[in-house]
């Protein structure tokens, strides 16, 4: 006689075909969302590497990126070629650059399933060659195509908020500062000044 653990047992086992059945009438991109993540995450995971190569290996060879300074590189060539002017050439402007990326919802398709689109967010840090290190939250979104069973990135768009971030606020901080210090220089000279007079005036 079966004890009530087996039948328990036995009972989940026949109702996991229905569960996965309904799973995926409930969802039936699920297989290409998770494709598409790996995507995602090989990108990030090559931008922490500093690695180019593995970034454009998950692009479409005319793939277009709009990068968070409004350069515009299409295909492989000119991807390649901004981020090597960026980071690794003799007059680069950043050492290194890092990214932690978030989706923001799930993905959306079109057409026969083959074309996505999704969203997401970024919190970046970048270090600078000339000035010290700074973190910029930004926002990202991406189409892929599914070409011969396999997605590829076929336009990412790199954005952030130009009215608030975190270099603005160091301007405006500095610009406080220099603010102050300028008042307080003009005190300073005043003072300096009504004293040279003081000294010249006859008595």
């Amino acid at each position: 006689m079966l004890t009530k653990q087996a039948l328990l047992f036995a009972l989940a086992l026949s109702m996991m075909p229905s569960v996965a059945l309904r799973a995926a009438e409930a969802d039936p991109h699920a297989p290409d969302r998770e494709a598409l993540l790996k995507v995602f995450r090989e990108i990030e995971a090559g931008i922490n590497d500093q690695n180019i190569d593995r970034m454009v290996a998950q692009m479409h060879p005319q793939a277009t990126v709009t990068w968070l300074n409004g350069v515009i590189s299409r295909g492989h060539d000119e991807i390649k070629a901004y981020y090597h002017r960026m980071v690794k050439g003799d007059q680069r402007y950043i050492d290194k650059y890092l990214t932690a990326a978030k989706v923001g919802a799930p993905a959306r398709f079109y057409g026969n399933g083959e074309v996505a689109v999704a969203d997401g967010s970024t919190e970046d840090e970048f270090f600078p060659v000339s000035r010290a290190p700074f973190r910029l939250s930004s926002r990202w979104t991406s189409t892929s195509v599914k070409i011969d069973g396999e997605w590829k990135v076929v336009a990412l768009h790199l954005s952030s908020n130009v009215f608030t971030n975190s270099l603005i606020e160091e301007a405006k901080s500095f610009a406080v500062q220099a603010g102050i210090g300028g008042a307080l220089g003009g005190i300073l000279v005043g003072w300096l000044l009504g004293r040279a007079r003081k000294r010249v005036m006859p008595n």
